[in-house]
C-alpha cells in the first residue's frame, strides 16, 4: 500500500507539471492529511466509493487538481456545489490562496470537512455550508465548481445566483456530458469550452462562461 501511495503522488506531481502547475512539499504534505483524514473517515460514513480509495490520488486528487491552470490568475473567490467529500474545491483550496464556499446539505460530510479544513490550516478562508444551495447567501463568485453533483441544466440554475460578473462555471463531468448540454441549451445561453479529461477517458470539463438564461 505504501509504495501504492508513493506512485500515486509522484504520477499526481508529474501529471500536474505537464500542466505547468508545480506542487510544493507544504501542498504535498496538506493533501496528505487530507488522504489520511478521509481514510479514517470512510470507516464510518461512505465519503468516496471505496472501490476508489487505492486510487485515491488519481481519482479524486488529479481529478480535482486539473481546474488549476483554468482558474483566473491571482486569489479570488470560489463556490464548489455539492462539495461532498472536498471534490473538488477543497483540493483547489489546498492549492491555492483563492477563499472557498462549499456547499452541501449532508451534516455528516461537512463535519468531515470542517477537520480537513482545521488540520490543514485552511479554515480562515474556506468556509462550509451545511445547507440547501438555495439557502445559503449568494457569494458573488469567480469561479463555480461542481462534480457529480446534478444534471446540468438543474446545475446552471443553481450556479447562476453564485456567479459575480465575469463569473465561471468549471464543471466536471463524465460520459453523459453531451446529452445534458443538449437538454440544457434549451434553457440556457452560454459559451461553452470542452476540454479532454486527465483521469476519465469519457469525461469532460465543462469551462462555461457567459451564462444566461433563455428569455420565454
Amino acid at each position: 500500500m505504501a509504495a501504492s501511495k508513493a506512485d500515486g503522488q509522484a504520477e499526481f506531481v508529474k501529471q500536474l507539471k505537464a500542466l505547468g502547475v508545480d506542487v510544493s512539499r507544504e501542498t504535498l504534505a496538506r493533501l496528505e492529511a487530507y488522504a489520511a483524514l478521509l481514510v479514517k473517515w470512510q470507516a464510518k460514513i461512505n465519503l468516496v466509493g471505496p472501490a476508489t480509495l487505492p486510487d485515491l490520488w488519481r481519482r479524486h486528487f488529479l481529478d480535482s487538481a486539473q481546474l488549476l491552470p483554468l482558474l483566473p490568475s491571482g486569489p479570488g473567490i470560489l463556490v464548489d456545489l455539492g462539495s461532498g467529500a472536498g471534490f473538488p474545491g477543497l483540493v483547489l483550496a489546498l492549492m491555492t490562496e483563492w477563499r472557498v464556499h462549499l456547499v452541501d446539505s449532508d451534516q455528516r460530510k461537512c463535519a468531515f470537512l470542517r477537520q480537513v479544513a482545521l488540520e490543514t490550516g485552511v479554515n480562515t478562508r474556506v468556509a462550509i455550508h451545511a445547507q440547501r444551495f438555495a439557502d445559503v447567501p449568494a457569494y458573488k463568485a469567480d469561479i463555480v465548481t461542481a462534480r457529480a453533483c446534478a444534471p446540468l441544466d438543474a446545475l446552471l440554475g443553481y450556479a447562476l445566483p453564485f456567479l459575480g460578473e465575469n463569473g465561471r462555471c468549471l464543471f466536471l463531468k463524465g460520459a453523459q456530458a453531451e446529452e445534458e448540454l443538449t437538454a440544457a441549451e434549451a434553457n440556457w445561453n452560454m459559451q461553452v469550452t470542452r476540454r479532454p479529461s486527465l483521469t476519465d477517458p469519457a469525461g469532460v470539463i465543462l469551462v462555461i462562461d457567459h451564462l444566461m438564461r433563455r428569455k420565454r
